[in-house]
């Protein structure tokens, strides 16, 4: 199993954000063909304040697939494309990190 990750540091207006995010963002990945699950978590503490760059973690999304294959097949999909639009407009691509790690069992 395979996830990426996406980490977002703190948006200017974290309720617009979160508003946007979960009436828009989300719904839009759940459609993803391949996507195992989709798990988000707010960040309430952290150990190393200035890991991106003076910005505070504050969400983190996992979203698994099955195989390497599977995730690229997913990011090559239409419904990935239309995520990733709806992520530029509503401000989250300048507050991302993402990248892709192996599951560990």
């Amino acid at each position: 199993m395979i996830k990426y990750v996406a980490l977002y540091k703190q948006p200017a207006d974290p309720e617009v954000f979160e508003k946007a995010y979960f009436e828009q963002h989300k719904p839009l990945i759940d459609k993803v063909p391949g996507l195992v699950r989709q798990e988000i978590g707010k960040v309430t503490r952290t150990f190393v304040p200035n890991f991106l760059e003076g910005s505070e973690p504050y969400l983190i999304a996992e979203l698994y697939f099955e195989s390497k294959d599977a995730m690229k097949a997913a990011f090559a999909s239409p419904e990935w494309q239309v995520s990733g639009a709806n992520l530029t407009e509503i401000g989250g691509m300048e507050l991302v990190a993402m990248f892709s790690a192996e599951v560990v069992e």
